[in-house]
């Protein structure tokens, strides 16, 4: 084999480069499920991993049964749902399901790839898997505490390892009150190893009214980390009072399609 023909084989178009995100059993499957949306009215790719952990949480939070089988199906419940409970106030922005021959390795398959938490041989991985990075919402501090270890005891946490060994962003947003020394080491690993450690904490100067829209708060504070763009939160522009106008600019202006 000649060098470069595997590529010129195989690579007709540019790799599909998405950002992995992934679920773990902290509570806050709000703050995930709107990360997502963002992602999607980004017109990013996005590879979900949810870890059996965070399924107890889901269905805890949301009564959401999240299946492998039925994982599309089970999605769209989930993005649907707002913060506040009410199982239609989104309608989410997922791409068609893939043509039954289509090869789920495929990039044009779909924008949205789920893949199971215990198959440590998928796609993330391997750092030869081309993603942008990856977005963890929530972590739980068992989350944080394999991922600053290497523990790599579920694809989450391998996929978080091998994100940071190829320097890539990584956003942990820990959801956890109060902290405990052993997790604050963590957290400061973490940081050290070159991840973006984001608290799950909503702040209030956006002028939030709605409990989506502390959500979304975070949720747009974790875009920010990835450098994808939203209009999630109104942002600090340095004049006092902003955020008890209530104008048409403020939060939930741009929360993408809601009914």
């Amino acid at each position: 084999m000649k060098p470069g023909q595997y590529a010129d084989q195989h690579s007709p178009r540019q790799p599909r480069r998405p950002w992995v995100v992934g679920v773990s059993g902290a509570s806050g499957t709000p703050y995930a499920a709107a990360v997502l949306r963002g992602l999607l009215d980004a017109g990013e790719s996005v590879d979900l991993v949810v870890s059996r952990a965070s399924r107890l949480t889901l269905l805890d939070e949301t009564g959401i049964a999240f299946r492998d089988a039925y994982w599309r199906d089970d999605l769209r419940s989930w993005l649907a749902r707002g913060a506040d409970g009410k199982p239609d106030a989104f309608v989410p922005d997922l791409p068609p399901d893939p043509a039954p021959d289509a090869s789920s390795g495929s990039p044009e398959a779909a924008d949205v790839r789920h893949w199971s938490a215990g198959d440590l041989a998928a796609g993330p991985s391997s750092g030869s898997y081309p993603v942008k990075g990856m977005l963890i919402v929530p972590a739980s501090t068992a989350c944080v505490a394999g991922v600053a270890l290497g523990l790599s005891k579920d694809l989450l946490q391998r996929a978080a390892s091998v994100t940071l060994k190829e320097r890539r962003t990584l956003v942990v947003a820990v959801r956890e009150t109060p902290l405990n020394g052993q997790t604050l080491k963590h957290l400061v690993t973490l940081d050290e190893a070159g991840a973006v450690v984001l608290p799950a904490s909503p702040a209030f100067y956006a002028g939030a009214t709605h409990i989506q829209d502390l959500v979304d708060f975070v949720a747009g504070r974790v875009l920010d980390a990835a450098g994808v763009p939203h209009r999630l939160y109104r942002r600090w522009e340095g004049e006092l009072g902003g955020g008890s106008r209530g104008d048409a600019d403020g939060p939930g202006a741009a929360r993408g399609p809601a009914r």
